[in-house]
C-alpha cells in the first residue's frame, strides 16, 4: 500500500500525525497497545499445588499414616488411639500453615514483581496534532507517528515512512544476530521480509525513524534461566531430603529390630523425616528476597530478578560508565574555543560577559554549527519559563548545547533558524565513528554539512580552520596549537566536543538524494569550527561510594568513551585513582614496555591502545593495577574487558546506559542499568536498574546481597524452619567478597555445625534433663535399659525402680509424658542460644547486640507457647505434663 493511501485509510497526517483527540477515540475503539495476556493458572491450583509439592507430600503421607493407625487399632481392639489421631491432626495442622503461608508470600512476591515492572514503564515518543510528545508504549493506537532512535525498544508493530540509517535487531524473531536495514521502501510482499516494517519487542540499534504505529503481537517474552542462588537452594534440597530419608529408614530399621509393630516403625520413620526435613526454607528465601528487594527498590535500586540482589553482593569488580552514573548528567557549557583562543561561556539570561565574543565571525560561525548539529528540542509550552529550567527532549549533551545558543540568540531561535536551514540527511552519532553529521540546505543557498563529536575524530577529518582572519589551511603548528587547547580543558574535567563543517559544491542541491549508507557525500577535509567543553560535576555521594567499595574489598573500575584526560580527572575527583604516579598508555608499545614493579601505580588505557593489546597483556593490566580507567573505549572492548576480569576469577558488575553497553551487561555476572538516561535495550538486558543513575544505589545492592547470604547461611545453620530477617552484622562492608567456588551457602562446615555440633548439644541437653529427671523418680540410668516391654505394659503395676519402690503403669506414663515436657522444654532453652550462636557468622553477639525487635519477641513468644503447654490446665490429652523450674 503507498504511503498517501495509508494515511487515507488511517485517517492520520504524515507530518502531524493523528490529533490528541483522534488518538483517544481510537485507544477506545482498539483498546490498549498490549499483548494479550497468556493463561493464568487460577489462584486455587496454584494453592493445591503449593499444599502439595515437595517436602509438604511427605507431611501428607505422614497424616495418612497416622490416621491409619488409628483406624486399624480401633477396629482391631476397639482402642482409641488418641496419639496417633492427635499426630495427624498435628501434620495436617502443619501442612495446611506452612502451605498457606508460603502461598501467600509467593502471591506478595508475584505482585511486588508486577509493581516493579510498572515503575519503568515502557514509553514512546509520537507526534500528534503537529506537537512532540511522549507518551507509555500502551496507549499507542492506529495510526500514531512515532519517532525512534537507537537504543529505543520498538513500542509496536509499525510501517516506516521516514529513516536515517535505521538498524534494528531482529534475533528474538529470525535468529539473526546481524542488525537489519529498515528504511521507507518496500521490498517483499511477505510482511516479516520487507524492509518498510518493524516489529514489536524488538530493537533500534542504529539511526534514527519515523513511523506509523499498528499494534502488538508478534514477540513474547522468553523464560530466564535459574540463577546461581536458586540452583544451590535445590542442591541443598536434594541433599537434605536423602540425609533425612536416609536417616528415616534407619532408625524405622532399628524400629522393627526392636520389635516395634511396622505401623510404629513407619511412624517413627515419617516423624524422622519430618524432624530433618526444613520445609519452611523456601518460604524464608522468598521473604528475604521480597523484603530486600522492596527495600532496594524504596532506595532507588530496582531489581527485576530477586536472586540477582545476591550476586551483587559477591561482586568482586564494578566496572562503571563515567556519564551519569559517577557524574550528575547534568552538564553546562563551561567553556569553548575558536578564534585560537579559549574563553569562558557565559550562560547567565544576562549575558553580560558574552560581549567579549559573540562580536566575532568564528563565534557565529560556531554557534551555526552547534545550533543545526543537534537534535534537542524545547518541550512545547516551555516558552515562559526561564532558559536553564526548560525541559528538553534529548540527550545531556545536546541539551547544554542548546540552551547556550538559545542564551546566545546570536542567529535567533533555534527552532526558526532550522526551520529555515531544513535538514536533508542525518547521520547519528555512534559509537564506532565518535561523531555526528547533518546536512542542511542553507537559506542564503546551498549545501552545508555540520559535524561534531569526538575532538580528535574532527580533527582528523580537518584540512582548514577558521580563524580571526578567516579560513586558512591547517598548519601542523595551527593543529599542535589546537591539540594544547583540547589538553588545557580535558584537563580541567570537562567534556570536550570538536565542531566542523563543509560548505558543498553546487553539484550538491536539496534534490540531490543524499544517503548515508554508503554516504555519497564528502565527509573529509571538512573546516574545522572549534571546541565547546561541558562541565559535568561528579555525584557528592560518589567519592564515599567508591571508598566503601575498597573497605569492601571491590575494586571500581572506570570504563568511558570519554577522552583519556577528562577521565582521568574525574576519576582523581572521585576516588578511583588516588595513586600518586599515573601510567598514560596511548598506544601499545607502552603496554609492551610496563616495568615490573607496579603494583603502586595507576593507569590509564586509550581505547587504540586496547584495540591492540592480547588477552595476555589485558589480564596482566587486570591483574597488576588496582586503579584503572579505560577511556575512549568502544562496546566491543568493553566486553573484552568484562570477560578479561571473568577469566582472573573474578564476579564483575557492570554499569550501562546505552544500546551498545547491552553485550557487555548481558556478559557480566549482574548487570546494572540507568533508569532515566538508560535506554530501553540496555534496561532490557539488565538485571538491576539505578532509578536515580547514582552509582552510591549500586552499595546498598551490594551491603543488601551480603546480608541475605549470611542470612540464608544462618538460618540453615539454624535447624528451626522459622527464619527472620536480620541485620547485617556491622563488619559486613569491610570484608573481602565471597569467592563462589570456596564460599559455598551449604558446605560441610556448615553441615558438621547443624548436626555435629548444635544438634549434638541439642540432643545431650534434652538427654540429660531426661535422665535426671527419671533418676529424681528412682529410676537410675542403667535401670531404664531393656526396661521397655515391661514399661509399656499395662498389665504390670509393680514395677520397682533403683530403690524398691513400686509404680503402677498409669504413674509411669505421666513420669514418661514429664519427661517428654521436660525434653521439648530443654530443646527450647538450648535453640535460645542456638539462635544466638547463629545470629553472627564472624562478629560477637557483645559487638554485634540484639538489636533486632522481631527476633526478640519471637524468643519471648516461643518461651510463653512452651511454658502455655506445660502448665495450662488439661495439657494432659495432648501428652503435656507440668515440670518443675530446676528442669
Amino acid at each position: 500500500m503507498v504511503e498517501g493511501d495509508l494515511c487515507r485509510r488511517l485517517q492520520t497526517d504524515r507530518e502531524n500525525g493523528l490529533t490528541p483527540e483522534q488518538a483517544a477515540a481510537v485507544l477506545q475503539k482498539t483498546g490498549p497497545n498490549t499483548l494479550t495476556p497468556s493463561h493464568k493458572v487460577p489462584e486455587y491450583i496454584k494453592f493445591i499445588k503449593t499444599l502439595t509439592q515437595g517436602f509438604s507430600l511427605l507431611l501428607w503421607i505422614g497424616a495418612f499414616l497416622c490416621f491409619t493407625a488409628f483406624l486399624i487399632r480401633n477396629f482391631t481392639t476397639h482402642e482409641t488411639d488418641t496419639d496417633n489421631l492427635i499426630l495427624g491432626c498435628v501434620l495436617v495442622v502443619v501442612v495446611v500453615v506452612t502451605g498457606c503461608f508460603m502461598y501467600f508470600q509467593e502471591h506478595k512476591s508475584q505482585k511486588i514483581m508486577e509493581s516493579f515492572a510498572n515503575m519503568v514503564p515502557p514509553k514512546a515518543t509520537v507526534i500528534r496534532g503537529g506537537e512532540t510528545m511522549t507518551v507509555m508504549s500502551k496507549d499507542l493506537v492506529v495510526g500514531d507517528l512515532v519517532e525512534m532512535k537507537f537504543g529505543d525498544r520498538i513500542p509496536a508493530d509499525v510501517r516506516i515512512i521516514q529513516s536515517q540509517g535505521f538498524k534494528v535487531d531482529n534475533s528474538a524473531l529470525t535468529g539473526e544476530s546481524e542488525p537489519q536495514f529498515r528504511g521507507p521502501e518496500c521490498s517483499s510482499d511477505n510482511i516479516l521480509e520487507t524492509k518498510n516494517f518493524a516489529f514489536f519487542s524488538t530493537n533500534a540499534v542504529e539511526g534514527t525513524s519515523r513511523v506509523m504505529g499498528r499494534i502488538a503481537g508478534l514477540t513474547a517474552r522468553l523464560q530466564p534461566n535459574k540463577t546461581p542462588i536458586a540452583r544451590e537452594l535445590e542442591h541443598f534440597m536434594k541433599i537434605i531430603s536423602v540425609w533425612a530419608c536416609f536417616l528415616g529408614v534407619v532408625f524405622g530399621s532399628a524400629a522393627l529390630a526392636m520389635n516395634y509393630s511396622w505401623i510404629e516403625a513407619s511412624l517413627f520413620l515419617i516423624g524422622i523425616i519430618v524432624a530433618n526435613v526444613p520445609e519452611g526454607l523456601l518460604a524464608t528465601v522468598t521473604v528475604c528476597l521480597s523484603v530486600t528487594a522492596k527495600r532496594m527498590a524504596a532506595k532507588n535500586c530496582l531489581v527485576k530478578n530477586l536472586e540477582a540482589v545476591e550476586t551483587l553482593g559477591s561482586t568482586s569488580i564494578i566496572c562503571s560508565d563515567k556519564t551519569g552514573t559517577l557524574t550528575q548528567n547534568k552538564m553546562t557549557v563551561c567553556h569553548f574555543w575558536c578564534d585560537n583562543r579559549i574563553m569562558d561561556a557565559d550562560s547567565t539570561t544576562q549575558q553580560e560577559c558574552a560581549g567579549d565574543y559573540n562580536k566575532t565571525e568564528g563565534f557565529h560561525t560556531l554557534m551555526r554549527c552547534a545550533t543545526l548539529c543537534n537534535r534537542a528540542e524545547f518541550v512545547h509550552g516551555q516558552e515562559d519559563k526561564p532558559i536553564q529550567t526548560r525541559q528538553v527532549r534529548g540527550d545531556a549533551s545536546e541539551e547544554a548545547i542548546l540552551k547556550f545558543v538559545e542564551l546566545s540568540h546570536i542567529h535567533g531561535n533555534p527552532s526558526e533558524f532550522r526551520h529555515k536551514n531544513p535538514k536533508l540527511l542525518e547521520i547519528p552519532f555512534s559509537s564506532v565513528t565518535k561523531y555526528q553529521i547533518s546536512i542542511h540546505t542553507m537559506e542564503e543557498g546551498g549545501c552545508l554539512v555540520v559535524m561534531k563529536g569526538a575532538p580528535e575524530r574532527i580533527l582528523a577529518r580537518c584540512s582548514k580552520i577558521i580563524t580571526a582572519n578567516g579560513t586558512e589551511e591547517m598548519s601542523d603548528d595551527m593543529r599542535m596549537l589546537c591539540d594544547k587547547a583540547m589538553t588545557e580543558l580535558a584537563e580541567k574535567g570537562e567534556r570536550v566536543l570538536g565542531f566542523a563543517d563543509l560548505l558543498l559544491d553546487n553539484s550538491y542541491t536539496k534534490d540531490y538524494k543524499f544517503c548515508a549508507e554508503p554516504p555519497n557525500f564528502p565527509r573529509k577535509d571538512l573546516r574545522f569550527v572549534g571546541f565547546m567543553s561541558l562541565i559535568d560535576p561528579p555525584r557528592p555521594q560518589v567519592p564515599d561510594a567508591v571508598e566503601r567499595c575498597r573497605s569492601a574489598g571491590i575494586r571500581v573500575v572506570m570504563v568511558t568513551g570519554d577522552h583519556p584526560i577528562t577521565a582521568k580527572a574525574i576519576a582523581k575527583q572521585v576516588g578511583i585513582v588516588k595513586c600518586k604516579e599515573v601510567i598514560d598508555a596511548y598506544n601499545i608499545n607502552i603496554i609492551e614496555t610496563l616495568p615490573p614493579n607496579i603494583k603502586d601505580k595507576a593507569i590509564v588505557i586509550h581505547g587504540s591502545a586496547l584495540r591492540d593489546a592480547t588477552n595476555q597483556e589485558l589480564d596482566n593490566i587486570l591483574f597488576n593495577f588496582r586503579e584503572i580507567v579505560f577511556a575512549r573505549t568502544s562496546p566491543t572492548q568493553k566486553l573484552h574487558i568484562v570477560e578479561g576480569c571473568q577469566r582472573l576469577g573474578e564476579i564483575v558488575a557492570v554499569t550501562g546506559d546505552g544500546v551498545n553497553d547491552a553485550p557487555a551487561l548481558k556478559k557480566a555476572d549482574i548487570g546494572i542499568a540507568m533508569g532515566i538516561s538508560g535506554s530501553e535495550v540496555s534496561q532490557q538486558s539488565a538485571d538491576m536498574i539505578l532509578l536515580d543513575d547514582n552509582f552510591a544505589s549500586i552499595i546498598t545492592g551490594v551491603e543488601e546481597g551480603r546480608r541475605i547470604f549470611d542470612n540464608l547461611k544462618k538460618s540453615i545453620a539454624y535447624t528451626l524452619a522459622s527464619n527472620p530477617t536480620k541485620k547485617a552484622e556491622s563488619d559486613i562492608m569491610m570484608r573481602p567478597p565471597r569467592n563462589p567456588k570456596k564460599d559455598k551457602l551449604v558446605t560441610r562446615k556448615l553441615y558438621f555445625l547443624a548436626y555435629g555440633h548444635i544438634g549434638l548439644i541439642e540432643a545431650l541437653g534434652g538427654f540429660f534433663v531426661y535422665f535426671a529427671i527419671m533418676a529424681e523418680n528412682g529410676f537410675m540410668p542403667t535401670r531404664l535399659f531393656g526396661l521397655r516391654e515391661e514399661w509399656d505394659s499395662e498389665s504390670v503395676n509393680d514395677l520397682m525402680d533403683s530403690f524398691g519402690q513400686e509404680w503402677s503403669y498409669v504413674h509411669r506414663k505421666e513420669l514418661e509424658y514429664t519427661c517428654y515436657t521436660a525434653f521439648m522444654i530443654s530443646v527450647v532453652v538450648t535453640q535460645w542460644l542456638d539462635l544466638v550462636v547463629c545470629k553472627t557468622r564472624i562478629n560477637s553477639i557483645f559487638k554485634q547486640g540484639m538489636g533486632n525487635m522481631v527476633l526478640n519477641i519471637s524468643l519471648i513468644f516461643e518461651t510463653v507457647v512452651a511454658c502455655m503447654l506445660s502448665y495450662l490446665p488439661h495439657m494432659n490429652y495432648l501428652k503435656f505434663y507440668p515440670i518443675l523450674f530446676r528442669w
